[in-house]
């Protein structure tokens, strides 16, 4: 698949050929929505807790004795039937929300990703990026985006070398920077339109050899 190369100023300089393995594969919603399952729920933490019997305080002794007292039996105020008691059945901080993908499924639904928007014109490749260092500063980010593709559009920045592009993107409203190693699903689907340096295609194929 042959693409065109642009630069800052949104103009036509260059052209490459991205590779058919990456860029060209056929669309899989049920892999991508598994693999976009499987990341959120290996980020999500557990907060939800309530405590069961045996995590709240007191009831060591016994409240009364077993019988003759005319009431019912109990053993314990932790009990779930007492106020202050124990939780039965609550949400539990040991609870796991992870789900298992092999690696080649997930780079498969990556590539699914990358292969729909490539379809779709919502790839990029650029020359050069040209914010780095010293001047990877927002305002001039925020003009380069505008440059490409207006003020409303979100933009998904893929950098050969990171040098401060994504603190130059972090505060701009719907853009993001990612390495080309840490293509992932949910940031690929999170952007409209994903923004490649010409060398970071390179980088990218030779990760996902």
């Amino acid at each position: 698949m042959k693409v065109d190369i642009f630069n800052q100023k949104n103009e036509k300089v260059d052209a490459m050929e991205l590779s058919d393995r990456i860029f060209n594969v056929k669309w899989n919603p049920n892999l991508v929505h598994q693999a976009l399952l499987a990341q959120i729920g290996g980020s999500r933490q557990p907060l939800a807790h309530a405590k069961g019997r045996g995590e709240v305080s007191g009831g060591g002794k016994k409240p009364w004795r077993q019988k003759g007292t005319g009431r019912a039996r109990h053993g314990s105020s932790r009990s779930p039937l007492w106020t202050g008691g124990g939780v039965t059945f609550g949400p539990s901080k040991e609870k796991v929300f992870a789900k298992k993908i092999n690696k080649k499924m997930n780079r498969l639904a990556i590539f699914s990703v990358l292969s729909k928007k490539a379809k779709d014109n919502e790839i990029k490749i650029i020359d050069s990026f040209g914010v780095r260092g010293e001047n990877a500063k927002t305002a001039a980010m925020s003009k380069f985006l505008n440059n490409l593709f207006g003020k409303k559009e979100s933009a998904l920045l893929v950098p050969f070398s990171e040098n401060n592009i994504s603190k130059a993107a972090s505060n701009i409203k719907n853009a993001g920077a990612i390495r080309p190693q840490s293509l992932n699903v949910y940031d690929l689907l999170k952007y409209k339109n994903v923004i490649l340096e010409k060398e970071a295609v390179i980088e990218i194929e030779k990760h996902f050899k």
